[in-house]
């Protein structure tokens, strides 16, 4: 196969100074879009430019991330363009208190977003886009984890720097069964839906973010009043559900997912009565 960047036409690049013209606005959210070939992570790299005083809002995406880690400091890597790989900087006006709800803000904003872009019609008319009333069904697991039945689609990872956040999105658009990570995995060609083209899917994330963000921080991160605490609970797979979680230090809880409180931590009910914890690793158990 060739190493052109067009060499896979399921695979188009994306392109820095279209998605610049798309998403930055004098009055708007987003400040800047990079757009790197290649690198080993978005969110070691976008940390870097926060220390140096980049401003909020500030976008960098690749095409290909060597370094890249999740939870746990779990790494995770994808053939070049075949996924959504990109981090944002914000530095909030809110209670650091609250700063925990911006990777559940960013949930939001992917699921919301792509249930909205992967819609069919009901009338036989195909795939529509944002005019579908069908959509794959993306659901959030705490905490940060989005998910297409019971397979990740995407990751989220929020990390404090220089007073403020950077957040990174992994999302695997064009992946093939074959070159899946882990079995556990899925991605949107593989879940029926046909785009090929992430930049529209770009777009539609940043814009669904920026919308909750401006609401979510004019309320002073307040979870209840700006709608994200019940946005998220509607979204989120994991209550109701029975859960072991993986606590920090090696204990393991276990017990029925009840509730996602106001401070974004999950309530679990288990054989000692209910538990908050804020942080975690969330095993669905079937």
């Amino acid at each position: 196969m060739t190493d052109s960047r067009y060499g896979d036409l399921d695979r188009p690049p994306l392109h820095e100074a279209a998605l610049r013209r798309a998403l930055v606005r004098e009055d708007g959210l987003w400040r800047d879009v990079r757009v790197v070939e290649e690198t080993g992570s978005t969110n070691a790299d976008l940390a870097d430019r926060a220390r140096e005083g980049a401003p909020e809002g500030t976008v960098l995406v690749t095409e290909l991330q060597t370094a890249g880690r999740g939870r746990l400091g779990r790494t995770w890597t994808a053939p070049p363009r075949s996924g959504l790989t990109f981090s944002v900087l914000l530095r909030p006006r809110v209670p650091q208190s609250r700063f925990a709800w911006a990777s559940l803000l960013t949930g939001v904003a992917v699921a919301t977003a792509l249930r909205r872009m992967t819609a069919w019609s009901q009338a036989g008319e195909g795939f529509l886009g944002e005019g579908g009333d069908v959509a794959v069904d993306v659901r959030l697991k705490w905490p940060n984890d989005v998910l297409v039945g019971d397979r990740k689609l995407a990751g989220i990872l929020a990390e404090m720097v220089d007073g403020g956040l950077v957040v990174g999105v992994g999302l695997n658009v064009g992946l093939r069964e074959d070159e899946l990570p882990v079995p556990t995995a899925t991605s949107l060609a593989i879940e029926g839906a046909p785009l090929s083209d992430r930049a529209p899917l770009l777009r539609a994330i940043l814009r669904e973010f920026a919308t909750w963000y401006r609401e979510w921080t004019a309320l002073d991160g307040d979870p209840e009043s700006s709608g994200l605490r019940t946005a998220y609970r509607d979204l989120c797979a994991t209550l109701g559900r029975e859960v072991r979680v993986e606590l920090p230090g090696g204990e393991r809880l276990t017990g029925t997912a009840r509730d996602v409180d106001e401070t974004g931590r999950l309530v679990v009910a288990g054989p000692g009565g209910e538990r908050a914890v804020s942080a975690g690793d969330v095993v669905h158990v079937r």
